[in-house]
């Protein structure tokens, strides 16, 4: 199996920027598709974005699309979500996920504790 550890989280003010990372430990992280959710306190868990095992391929949740940007380095073991233009509706505590799918929105078997992401003046 995979562990992950997500971190980057933090306190911003709206319209900034702020990258979050995932490091994979365990089995080759380049075997697994990737992906970020996150969460609101009383809200089931959100799919955020997605990204192949060889980084080719993406999707994203519509509230995000052209804010967010998911990628990978595979020589690296690690996941990152850039978060660009960030709204108070942003915040959340986001998790990475690792499927055994090549890409999914919703099937994954390995998760991160989070990090959180406040968004407030």
């Amino acid at each position: 199996q995979v562990q992950l550890v997500e971190s980057g989280g933090g306190l911003v003010q709206p319209g900034d920027s702020l990258r979050l990372s995932c490091t994979a430990s365990g089995r080759t992280f380049s075997a697994y598709g990737m992906a970020w959710f996150r969460q609101t306190p009383g809200k089931e868990r959100e799919f955020v974005a997605a990204i192949s095992r060889g980084g080719s391929a993406t999707i994203y949740t519509d509230s995000v699309t052209g804010r967010f940007t998911i990628s990978r380095d595979n020589s690296k073991n690690t996941l990152y979500l850039q978060m660009n233009s960030l709204e108070p509706e942003d915040t959340a505590v986001y998790y990475c996920a690792a499927t055994r799918q090549i890409l999914s929105r919703d099937d994954y078997q390995y998760w991160g504790q989070g990090t959180q992401v406040t968004v407030s003046s």
